[in-house]
C-alpha cells in the first residue's frame, strides 16, 4: 500500500511539475506574442507618421530657405543703394538643398529637394522679388527660389562664375560688395565667401 501511496504521489508531482513547466512556457509565449504586436503597433504608427513629419519639416526648411533668399535680396539692394565701394556680410545658412549663385544669367537659384508641395507644379509664384517655382515628380517636390539681377552685373570673386553653396552644419558667411559700373554701365555686385 505505501508503495502504491508513494507512486501516486510521484505520478501527482510529475504531473504538477508538468503542468507549472507549461505554465510557464505559456507565459513566456504571451509575453513574446504581446512583444510582436506592440512592435507592430509602433510599425503601424510609424509607417503613418513618417511622412507626415517629413513633409512638415521640409515645409519647415523652405520657410526658412525663403527668408533666407529674402534676406540675401534685401543685403544686396543695400549695397547697391549705398554706392560703389560698399560692402556687407550675411550669414547664410543651408540646412537643405543648394544656393547657386549665377554670374552668366545674374542671378540666385535655391534649389530644393522634398516631401512637401510648395505650390502648385509649374506655376511660378511671385513672392516679393522671388519667383518660386515647383516640379513633382512621383511623390517628391522639386523647388527652385529664383531672384533675377538681370539689371546688375553678380559676380563671384570678380569672375562670371557659377558658385554652388550646399547644405553644412555651420553657416556661410558671404561678403556682398559693390564694385562700382561696368563696361555696359551696369552696378557690379561681387560675391565672396569667407
Amino acid at each position: 500500500m505505501y508503495k502504491i501511496n508513494s507512486l501516486k504521489e510521484k505520478y501527482y508531482k510529475s504531473i504538477f511539475t508538468l503542468y507549472s513547466m507549461k505554465k510557464r512556457g505559456q507565459i513566456w509565449v504571451e509575453t513574446v506574442i504581446y512583444t510582436l504586436i506592440a512592435f507592430a503597433l509602433i510599425g503601424l504608427v510609424l509607417a503613418f507618421a513618417k511622412p507626415k513629419i517629413e513633409e512638415l519639416r521640409d515645409e519647415s526648411i523652405l520657410e526658412q530657405s525663403i527668408e533666407m533668399m529674402e534676406d540675401l535680396d534685401l543685403t544686396i539692394t543695400e549695397v547697391i543703394q549705398a554706392g560703389a565701394g560698399n560692402k556687407r556680410v550675411i550669414e547664410v545658412a543651408i540646412r537643405k538643398g543648394d544656393l547657386r549663385l549665377d554670374g552668366n544669367l545674374d542671378q540666385f537659384l535655391f534649389e530644393f529637394e522634398g516631401k512637401y508641395i510648395y505650390s502648385e507644379p509649374g506655376v511660378d509664384i511671385q513672392q516679393g522679388n522671388l519667383i518660386v517655382r515647383t516640379k513633382e515628380v512621383g511623390k517628391l517636390g522639386f523647388i527652385n527660389i529664383t531672384r533675377d539681377y538681370s539689371d546688375y552685373n553678380i559676380t563671384y570673386h570678380g569672375k562670371d562664375n557659377l558658385k554652388i553653396i550646399s547644405k553644412a552644419a555651420a553657416p556661410y558667411n558671404l561678403v556682398i560688395s559693390n564694385s562700382g559700373k561696368d563696361s555696359n554701365d551696369k552696378t557690379v555686385i561681387d560675391i565672396e565667401l569667407k
